[in-house]
């Protein structure tokens, strides 16, 4: 069997982790098993590569290296949206356009798009960068809610560890699910990560309203658990149901009830990392009445389930029940 030649594209300064996840899933081999990659490192200059980390690295090979690639792949760019050269941009759409499979981890997706490899696509990059990304880049769709976006020829993650998630799943297109498997059991990871990187991202500071909200938010903040229909906290702050919705999304840019579920979904986030209360609980207390609707809206909204959440990202280690 031939080895897909895996070449990653440094730049100063480099992540380490970000090169790691590439190199570990298709640079290092499995035990007893006929290696199926080989990986190799380029820069636009040979030579020594400053890292994110202090320390250098020393690169042999330069852009021509990608002459000879089936897989590129740009391991994180730093700073995001740093212009790349014009050599670096090039070579890129000539690997492209013969074919080779072009592949961005974390901020590298800054330079695909920087090469015209996304436009009109889906695709992602760290949750801090998606707005970033999508201003700089108007025609690539940015997708702020996935851990990776493959489009078979081209594919981009999402933040650091992500990464390694799109090479598992790059190894598992090439060469199925069960040697991706062990490539991962090398690893010692799951073959595959439950959700979206939005469970990750920190909770947004709220957005300012006037003085003529505060008390109203600050509120209804305290009474999650109660039914806080339009209508009630129309009447709690003393405006017709029509002004106050037009107020929310003047002030905050989402409707009373996009709000109030956020709201409930950030108040169920600290719940569930910081107590060992039951799924249930948490919903009750939270205003989402039942352990199946939080389950849905976990789902809708933060691509994962209650109970994976709090395995993920809970304090306490007592166990918990179904997610």
């Amino acid at each position: 069997m031939s080895l897909h030649r895996v070449v990653a594209l440094l730049n100063p300064p480099q992540s380490p982790f970000e090169l790691a996840c590439a190199a570990e899933v298709f640079g290092s081999g499995l035990p007893d098993v006929p290696a199926r990659y080989s990986f190799r490192v380029c820069a636009e200059r040979p030579g020594p590569v400053r890292t994110t980390v202090g320390y250098a690295m020393l690169v042999d090979a330069g852009l021509a290296a990608l002459r000879e690639a089936d897989t590129v792949v740009v391991p994180g760019w730093q700073p995001p949206g740093a212009p790349a050269p014009s050599s670096v941009v090039e070579a890129l759409r000539a690997a492209h356009r013969r074919g080779a499979r072009i592949v961005a981890i974390c901020t590298g997706a800054f330079v695909l798009a920087q090469a015209g490899l996304l436009d009109g696509r889906r695709a992602t990059t760290h949750w801090r960068g998606t707005a970033r990304l999508a201003a700089a880049f108007p025609r690539v769709q940015v997708d702020e809610d996935v851990l990776y976006v493959d489009h078979g020829d081209v594919a981009t993650s999402a933040g650091t560890g992500a990464g390694i998630d799109l090479c598992l799943h790059l190894v598992r297109c090439d060469h199925g699910a069960a040697y991706a498997a062990e490539v991962a059991r090398n690893m010692v990871l799951p073959p595959h990560r439950e959700g979206s990187q939005l469970q990750y991202a920190t909770q947004p500071a709220p957005a300012k309203a006037d003085e003529s909200l505060a008390p109203l938010l600050e509120w209804a903040t305290s009474h999650l658990d109660s039914p806080l229909t339009l209508d009630r906290l129309a009447e709690r702050a003393g405006l017709s149901s029509r002004t106050l919705a037009r107020r929310f999304t003047e002030q905050l840019g989402a409707s009373p009830g996009k709000w109030l579920l956020r709201q409930r979904l950030d108040a169920a986030r600290v719940l569930l990392e910081e107590t060992d209360l039951p799924v249930e609980a948490v919903a009750a207390r939270v205003g989402l009445t039942s352990a199946v609707n939080l389950r849905r809206r976990f789902r809708t909204y933060l691509g994962t389930t209650p109970g994976a959440y709090r395995r993920a990202f809970g304090q306490t280690r007592q166990p918990d029940g179904p997610g």
